[in-house]
């Protein structure tokens, strides 16, 4: 499912114009991203949740070359699926 499948989905399940669920769908987005990029991490009961963290620098090769490199150490967004979601998925 893309994000306009999605938007489509969200149309029919709340009657609201698409136009309106489009822009939730985006201020939903873009405040997930703006929260992390503040470093807040976030939680939606029986969901998940989206938080930051930090990788280490480490020493990686390149596969052509077979040349050992430095990656720099970087923040990586991840997610964690509440158990509601879990059990959703796995039909509980």
């Amino acid at each position: 499912m893309n994000k306009a499948e999605l938007v489509a989905a969200l149309t029919e399940k709340t009657g609201l114009a698409k136009k309106d669920n489009e822009k939730v769908l985006n201020s939903l987005i873009e405040t997930i991203i703006e929260e992390l990029q503040n470093g807040e991490k976030i939680s939606l009961v029986g969901f998940g949740t989206f938080e930051v963290r930090d990788r280490a620098e480490r020493m990686g090769r390149n596969p052509k070359t077979m040349e050992e490199l430095l990656i720099p150490a970087s923040k990586a967004p991840t997610f964690k699926a509440g158990k509601a979601l879990k059990d959703a998925v796995n039909n509980k």
